[in-house]
């Protein structure tokens, strides 16, 4: 079944283009015997890379190509925000992830993680600054991985804030895999940052000569899904592999991961990487996947609107696209559930809303809702 068009003429009174203010069907699927529906609230025409949810209820988006928009689901329009620092959208370059800081209502304080030209190459960059109305101001460079090179893909660049209020960002290896193992290099890592962009007093590698001190653990090829657990407070990534050995780790202090000494993934062409899938110091994954799903977002969820989906680890698909739903016991995988994939849609994000349902962005700019049929659509304004 497709996500069809309806009311035409409520697009004509909108005075917005069809593709930034479409209305559509709801699709029905079922998870484990339970039917639910899928709603695309949004239809644009670029990659929605990331996305956070404003207080208002309004659901701030970044687009690849450059663009920081918001959407508001009552009235069904979006609109532009100014400000947004210039990006280097080439490739998986572009304006990519974008986190409110937990106290948004009192400091209207936003991340945003972008690809940028530094001298004659790209990097990855985190960024601060405040939304005043649809305006970003006072915007400041909190970070900028380095050293630049001249390859445009592999920039990580998903960024979450911890319950003890430090920031933590995935740099890719881009294309440089030999650097995720170098500890003077940003590539290959997850970062630990304060806030303002510096280094936190007790990040493991501050003493050892050469290393970047921002290094929270290395040995990553490319992760594009960080997220908090709800319960423990846990970092859990996920990244891409090669051909197969797509991975979900549970992020320690200090640890090793292994790219590109180990992994369960192939090249391209079919000879095998490194040294094995495994080897003494280096962490293994709580998962993985052979052959690849090309994961990209990830969150937990627990809501109270979905009763059998609470504790499930959700993802994204691209090469697949599909949804994935992950049932975790501990830190175990006991169950997989690929979803939605006939909507054949590349999963880019994936959040639980204010209002307790889940959302995802896709690479063709979607923004999609998941929720118990039959039930109306909660307004995220009025609950929040």
């Amino acid at each position: 079944m497709k996500l069809w068009i309806i009311a035409f003429s409520y697009l004509l009174a909108s005075c917005k283009p069809i593709s930034d203010t479409i209305a559509k069907e709801p699709y029905l699927f079922q998870s484990d015997d339970v039917e639910l529906e899928a709603v695309a609230i949004y239809q644009g025409k670029d990659a929605i890379w990331g996305f956070d949810f404003l207080p208002d209820g309004k659901i701030l988006f970044t687009e690849r190509k450059g663009r920081l928009r918001v959407f508001d689901p009552k009235t069904m329009n979006a609109s532009d925000v100014s400000g947004v620092p210039g990006v280097a959208a080439r490739n998986q370059g572009g304006l990519l992830d974008v986190y409110l800081h937990p106290r948004f209502s009192e400091n209207r304080l936003v991340y945003l993680t972008y690809s940028a030209d530094v001298g004659s190459g790209m990097t990855t960059r985190l960024a601060r600054a405040e939304l005043d109305a649809d305006t970003l101001v006072n915007l400041t460079v909190l970070f900028s991985a380095e050293p630049p090179n001249n390859n445009d893909h592999h920039f990580g660049s998903r960024v979450v804030m911890s319950r003890a209020g430090n920031l933590y960002l995935s740099v890719g290896d881009r294309g440089e895999r030999d650097q995720a193992q170098n500890m003077g290099s940003h590539y290959g890592k997850i970062l630990r940052l304060k806030q303002d962009g510096s280094v936190p007093d007790d990040n493991p590698f501050l003493t050892e000569p050469g290393a970047k001190p921002e290094i929270w653990s290395y040995g990553h090829r490319n992760v594009q899904g960080l997220t908090i657990h709800p319960r423990t407070g846990e970092i859990w990534a996920q990244e891409h592999g090669p051909r197969g050995g797509d991975e979900i780790n549970l992020i320690k202090k200090g640890r090793n991961y292994g790219w590109p000494v180990v992994t369960h993934g192939r090249e391209y062409w079919g000879p095998t990487i490194g040294e094995g899938v495994e080897k003494k110091g280096m962490k293994s994954p709580i998962h993985y996947w052979v052959p690849s799903i090309a994961p990209s977002g990830l969150t937990f969820y627990n809501g109270k609107k979905i009763p059998h989906w609470q504790g499930s680890l959700f993802s994204g698909s691209l090469a697949l696209t599909h949804l994935n739903r992950l049932v975790v016991d501990n830190h175990a995988v006991i169950k997989e559930e690929r979803l939605l994939s006939a909507l054949n849609k590349r999963v880019r994000a994936v959040r639980q809303g204010p209002d307790e349902l889940l959302y995802f962005s896709t690479d063709d700019g979607s923004l999609i809702q998941i929720r118990p049929v039959d039930s109306e659509a909660d307004s995220l304004v009025e609950e929040h």
